[in-house]
């Protein structure tokens, strides 16, 4: 693996090719990437590192700012404890990330496998780093049928078994390309694997049907009203928007949105709208999916009263792109304003 890694490493922003590594930039790429694509997460990485630098500056930065910052790359509780883990190693560390896996496992919001991912990158460790891409990769070598997720015990052991102790970081990073360059989900490319010869699934003729996923459970359907709530103003666009803070617990707890009424298992028409208005609902909805469940949410507009006070804060319709909506509030935005 290690001598297909020198000649086939992707070259991603937060690698150093002189083989050191920053613990605040491994740390901070493996939270993004969890559950994101590398394409998404290029940019993103580059336009916070620009922001925060090290781990100091994001320990000091505003909860608001860095959860306008994440809008977009979903999860947010990744966000929040980036937060709280930069805060930790600045005040209990000296800056400074704890070197081994244990350690790393104290901080908050750090679970097991991004602390062994720091550990191992940045620090040499010989930690076992199993993320989707290496999971898929050893279910396929030692051809491991149970589904998931009950297979993860026995896939981890044997990921432990070939973990070398020497250039531990640099077998992770390898394994972690093969699953996504040649090992993928779909049509592996398994003339071009380093590890074809050993790979028992390659042998059995079939690689692609491992890991063996469990059948996906029905999802629960929710549905929602989105409220979109403007007034006239001396600013150039003309007109601004009523944007609110959401609870800091729950989803998306914490973000600016724009106002919503309760999401539940019927449409629930106007209620929990923001202020009292001539409020229309209009002929569209937007859908999203979150992990557990999908929503369907209805768009309702009114022109805010002359006289009447609304709980938030109002914003430049034209300028909502800097606002730091999540993808949901972001995605009801564009339908609002090409339909109200």
């Amino acid at each position: 693996m290690l001598p297909w890694y020198d000649a086939h490493a992707r070259a991603l922003p937060w690698r150093v090719p002189d083989g050191t590594a920053d613990p605040y930039r491994v740390w901070l790429s493996e939270v993004m990437l969890q559950q994101t694509t590398v394409a998404t997460v290029r940019p993103r990485f580059a336009a916070w590192v620009a922001r925060w630098p090290d781990v100091a500056s994001l320990a000091a930065a505003n909860e608001s700012d860095v959860m306008a910052a994440w809008a977009g790359l979903g999860y947010y509780a990744r966000a929040r404890n980036l937060l709280k883990t930069a805060r930790a190693v600045t005040a209990e560390h000296g800056g400074a990330f704890p070197q081994t896996e244990a350690e790393l496992r104290r901080l908050p919001g750090l679970g097991e496998y991004t602390a062994a991912a720091v550990a191992a990158i940045a620090f040499g460790e010989a930690a076992v780093v199993v993320d989707a891409n290496v999971e898929r990769v050893v279910a396929r070598l030692a051809e491991i049928a149970a589904p998931l997720p009950g297979a993860r015990a026995a896939i981890r052991a044997a990921a432990a078994a070939i973990t070398p102790t020497a250039r531990a970081g640099d077998f992770a990073q390898a394994m972690m390309d093969l699953g996504a360059t040649i090992c993928t989900p779909r049509a592996p490319r398994c003339l071009l694997c380093p590890l074809r010869e050993r790979c028992r699934g390659y042998a059995e003729g079939a690689p692609e049907r491992l890991p063996v996923k469990a059948a996906k459970k029905a999802r629960r359907q929710r549905h929602g009203t989105i409220f979109w709530l403007t007034r006239p103003t001396a600013h150039p666009a003309g007109r601004e928007v009523l944007l609110v803070r959401r609870p800091a617990k729950g989803l998306l707890g914490g973000m600016r949105a724009l106002p919503t009424g309760p999401w539940i298992d019927a449409p629930p028409g106007l209620a929990g709208a923001p202020a009292p208005a001539d409020w229309r609902l209009l002929d569209a909805t937007v859908r999203h999916g979150f992990t557990h469940f999908d929503l369907d949410l209805a768009l309702a507009v009114a022109d805010a009263p002359a006289h009447g006070a609304a709980e938030g804060e109002w914003w430049p319709v034209d300028e909502l792109a800097a606002a730091g909506l999540p993808t949901l509030f972001a995605k009801a935005a564009r339908a609002m304003e090409g339909l109200a």
